[in-house]
């Protein structure tokens, strides 16, 4: 029984390897670079008061505002849905090969990423559908749910600690500088060090910004107000009123917008 099992994961295993699943996964990663840039862009005009939402509902509006905007929702839905199915490979069928230490935390870092990227792909579905959503009314809801259930309120701060956790894990590989291990094409270049510089920048910024999510999660949960947890646009605009918050609120839009350029480069060029 061991054996057939282990046959069907290496079947499984050699499927997610195919050319098809390759192209998808790396239109994925081209658009949650897209979307990243827009985000980065919304929170900087966050700043100098403009309005905006500073989540991905907010920037799939700005691509959905456009003549092709049902076309262009269609095929990033099917993107994201091939990065997540890749991500879920990434979580478990590759992951088997690793010590069990390293197989854990894969199986944590691309779980989060996988949900995370299909969630985004719904998000693509609603605005196809001319059912738009709101990532903060979500996350809320959803923060209502969780604490009205039994253990809800250990749940949500367990939820919000592994979301800062993995905030944690993507400032130390960006300031390790571990995302090289996805590029080697370029190493050693002057292109190659503006990369790295990107690179550096948009993973810390990213991870600063999961820190902050999953501490309004941690926050709801201690206090019981669900409201709390407005997600990434509510953690962004939260900084505003702190007295160094629109500079760090620049730092993180400047570095989505970097995060973004290498999130292209690294869905061209990457390891796959």
């Amino acid at each position: 029984m061991e054996a057939l099992l282990g046959d069907a994961a290496d079947a499984a295993e050699a499927a997610s390897d195919s050319p098809v699943l390759d192209v998808v996964a790396r239109s994925g990663f081209a658009v949650m670079a897209l979307l990243h840039v827009i985000i980065g862009a919304i929170a900087v005009a966050l700043v100098l008061g403009a309005p905006g939402q500073a989540e991905p509902s907010g920037a799939i509006e700005q691509l959905d505002a456009n003549p092709w905007g049902p076309a262009v929702m269609w095929a990033a839905c099917v993107g994201c849905a091939g990065l997540a199915l890749w991500q879920l490979s990434e979580a478990t069928l590759r992951a088997r090969h690793l010590p069990r230490g390293e197989r854990l935390g894969k199986l944590v870092s691309s779980g989060f990423l996988a949900i995370a990227y299909g969630s985004v792909g719904l998000s693509f579905v609603g605005f196809a559908l001319g059912q738009p959503g709101d990532s903060g009314d979500s996350t809320r809801d959803f923060s209502a749910t969780v604490i009205r259930s039994p253990f809800g309120t250990p749940v949500l701060i367990g939820l919000g600690l592994t979301i800062m956790g993995i905030g944690v894990y993507f400032i130390v590989k960006g300031l390790g500088k571990k995302f090289k291990e996805e590029l080697h094409r370029f190493e050693g270049t002057r292109r190659g060090k503006l990369i790295s510089a990107l690179g550096v920048a948009g993973h810390v910024a990213k991870g600063l910004a999961l820190i902050l999510t999953g501490l309004l999660f941690v926050v709801a949960a201690a206090t019981n107000d669900p409201d709390s947890s407005t997600g990434l646009d509510g953690s962004l605009k939260a900084l505003r009123d702190h007295p160094f918050g629109p500079y760090l609120l620049l730092a993180i839009g400047a570095g989505f917008i970097a995060y973004g350029g290498f999130a292209l480069v690294r869905a061209r060029f990457g390891r796959m």
